[in-house]
């Protein structure tokens, strides 16, 4: 083993980030290499900056005039140079104060700064192949995003146990997520809300019932890596929800329970394509020495991977957060996804939709029908020759993703989709 990555080691060793670490995440390390020596000479090389592999022109990057001429306001480091490994600091810097602005609670709590991934996939990668053995168990429910198969199952082997997102009553299964981690001294627990396929988040209640159970695991002598996947993040349209991240109170809730939040640019700021993700660690006695060797060992498996994210990307973000126009226009993107959702929310609950059951929802992009006596992969490709895309699930799941589609014509999907579904039912 690298003596960088043992001396990281010894620093988490008698934490539960120690103890969580995979095989893999123990050897990890951030070299002192042609990266870290050049961010020195960022800092000191006053005359000549003969450090990094690129070109320069009187003091910056070359930059082709085919891309000058359609990027305006960045300047050519801001455009073509590359980014740090961890990412640009100014944009690290303000995506956590704008998180805990969206989480006020989490003030004051000692957290990693967030670093930038290649999306939000590529942080939940970062995140499995830091923690995850192969047999580990990566507990989520049954209802998840099926890209968890490729990052969990496929890459690092774990073991994916899965129990309903639902109890009887239609709320969240509190118990069945208690069921499923018996048994586990060390495991994953795998949380999106909103919910992706479903478009559900846990009511104020339901979010403490979620953390006291996984305290009362941890509290049982049990190592808990707890992983929000805050994707659709802010997108809430219900007023008995919770609001702030299930990764706040899961920060500080049990020594034996680390949390981590991988959110990103991608749905909160309608950027979908700049695949700008951020991954932020914390656990209730992680000391800032703790969390520095978390970010060393992330910075080396990023390195090892995307080695940096797109600068331009990063840097057009920033500019974006820091728009006067910001917030307002914000508001004014979620007030009309609210509409629709709340157009949705009048049709399925004003109209006969059987043979379909439309499943709990109260926030996001999606909603899904439990395909009672059909089949819904049937049943999307019967839509597809309609001219309608809808996601079939497992066979039995259909999920109509009615953020893509404008309000006026959400009666109309809805009542082909029914009229379908009867169809292949009769």
């Amino acid at each position: 083993m690298n003596p960088l990555a043992g001396e990281l080691n010894s620093i988490l060793d008698q934490t539960v980030a120690g103890r969580l670490l995979s095989e893999f995440g123990r050897s990890l390390y951030f070299p002192k290499g042609i990266v870290a020596q050049t961010a020195e000479a960022n800092k000191r090389a006053h005359r000549f900056n003969a450090t990094v592999g690129m070109a320069y022109e009187d003091g910056e990057p070359i930059m082709l005039s085919g891309i000058k001429s359609i990027v305006t306001g960045l300047s050519p480091t801001e455009t073509v140079a590359y980014a740090p490994t961890p990412g640009v600091p100014e944009l690290r810097a303000t995506w956590k104060r704008e998180m805990v602005r969206k989480n006020p609670s989490l003030e004051g709590v000692p957290t990693t700064e967030p670093m930038v991934t290649s999306g939000l996939t590529n942080g939940l990668l970062q995140v499995a192949e830091m923690f995850v053995d192969e047999g580990d168990a990566v507990v989520l429910p049954e209802m998840f995003w099926g890209n968890y198969r490729l990052v969990f199952e496929l890459r690092r082997r774990a073991q994916l146990i899965t129990f309903p997102l639902y109890d009887e009553q239609g709320r969240f299964n509190v118990a069945g997520l208690a069921k499923a981690l018996q048994g586990h001294r060390k495991a994953v627990v795998l949380l999106n809300f909103p919910n992706n396929p479903t478009g559900y988040t846990p009511t104020k209640t339901e979010a403490a019932q979620i953390t006291a159970a996984l305290s009362a695991h941890a509290d049982a002598g049990n190592d808990l890596l707890v992983a929000f996947d805050d994707a659709y993040f802010g997108l809430f349209y219900d007023d008995s929800l919770m609001e702030e991240s299930l990764f706040v109170p899961c920060s500080t809730a049990h020594k034996r329970l680390m949390a981590v939040k991988i959110d990103g640019a991608t749905k909160e700021d309608f950027a979908w394509g700049f695949r700008i993700g951020f991954v932020t660690f914390a656990g209730l006695g992680l000391k800032p020495v703790h969390l520095a060797a978390l970010e060393r060992k992330l910075m080396g498996s990023i390195r090892a991977t995307v080695s940096n994210s797109s600068r331009v990307a990063q840097s057009m973000l920033l500019k974006g957060l820091e728009s006067e126009s910001y917030a307002q226009e914000k508001a004014e993107r979620r007030a009309m996804l609210k509409s629709r959702f709340t157009k949705v929310r009048e049709i399925v609950e004003s109209v006969d939709t059987s043979p379909l059951v439309p499943l709990p929802f109260n926030s996001g992009y999606f909603m899904s029908f439990d395909c009672s006596g059909v089949n819904a992969e049937d049943l999307r490709l019967a839509l597809l020759d309609k001219g309608i895309g809808t996601i079939s699930i497992q066979e039995r799941y259909l999920r109509v993703a009615y953020s893509t589609v404008d309000e006026r014509d959400l009666e109309e999907l809805y009542a082909e989709i029914v009229k379908e579904a009867r169809r292949l039912a009769s």
